[in-house]
């Protein structure tokens, strides 16, 4: 058996999340049902993490092993010819027994992107508001307030370093109910960067951590949000942290406009990969 990695991109608008489901398109079992087709091995690549329905990724990583021997640009050429446009396999390799796609991952990046519906000037020197293009729109939260830049600057630069983020995990009872019998997720992670910057007609919120909780960052993203319209202070953020407590957060930001980045490996050994 060949042990493989591969990096790909996917539009996650119109599948059901990650992780495969019954009944429903989801991309692992997209991507295993062009893997039986290509070598009519029937197998289930583990992700690096189980990105919800409509979050998207630009550098997503699955690992799984193969018995046919394959050529890793054929692969790719043969994946891309069977998958639907909405996934991209960017690369394959072939990599250690051990590796794993979640398991040995050491850093994970997300970016989540915000139109802002401003009011601009019109033709007649008028106010007039910003409009979210239907081109956008699948890829980012159309936020009706307007937002201000700096304090949700200076609150995103406050979850940097390690805390308990217990606060901006999910409070889902589904998901409650269905992992009873496994282990709690450590909340503890350590977030090595945290930005918000301005960027044409988006705001993006960037951040680089060692491992997420579920809808971390979108919670993150809520908060960040009530700052920026002013119904709350940056200075709150250190309370919120300390809270562990997830009714002292923001609201979850919407699926659309979040997007797997980034996920780095090294020789630190595993990390833990809970979903964002």
């Amino acid at each position: 058996m060949t042990s493989w990695k591969l990096t790909l991109s996917y539009d996650g608008t119109t599948f059901r999340g990650w992780q495969v489901q019954p009944g429903r398109s989801t991309v692992q079992g997209t991507l295993a049902a062009a893997l039986e087709y290509i070598t009519g091995e029937r197998l289930l690549p583990q992700g690096s993490g189980r990105t919800d329905a409509g979050v998207h990724a630009l550098g997503q990583v699955a690992s799984f092993a193969l018995a046919a021997p394959l050529p890793p640009a054929n692969l790719v050429r043969a994946l891309n010819r069977s998958l639907p446009q909405s996934i991209r396999v960017l690369s394959a390799e072939i990599v250690p027994a051990s590796f794993h796609a979640r398991h040995s991952a050491v850093r994970k990046t997300y970016e989540y992107r915000i139109f802002e519906r401003r009011t601009q000037m019109g033709s007649e020197n008028s106010a007039v508001e910003r409009i979210c293009s239907p081109f956008v729109a699948p890829f980012a939260w159309a936020c009706r307030w307007p937002l201000q830049l700096e304090p949700m600057e200076q609150a995103a630069a406050m979850l940097c370093g390690t805390h308990d983020f217990t606060s901006f995990g999910a409070s889902d009872p589904d998901l409650a109910q269905r992992d009873k019998t496994s282990a709690r997720p450590n909340p503890v992670k350590t977030i090595f960067a945290s930005r918000v910057s301005r960027e044409v007609d988006l705001l993006r919120y960037r951040v680089t951590g060692s491992g997420f909780l579920h809808h971390m960052v979108r919670n993150i993203v809520g908060t960040l949000v009530d700052v920026g319209r002013g119904s709350l202070s940056p200075a709150e953020l250190p309370r919120i942290l300390a809270a562990r407590d997830r009714s002292a957060a923001g609201p979850t930001a919407p699926a659309q406009g979040l997007f797997l980045v980034q996920v780095e490996y090294g020789e630190t050994g595993p990390r833990d990969g809970e979903q964002p």
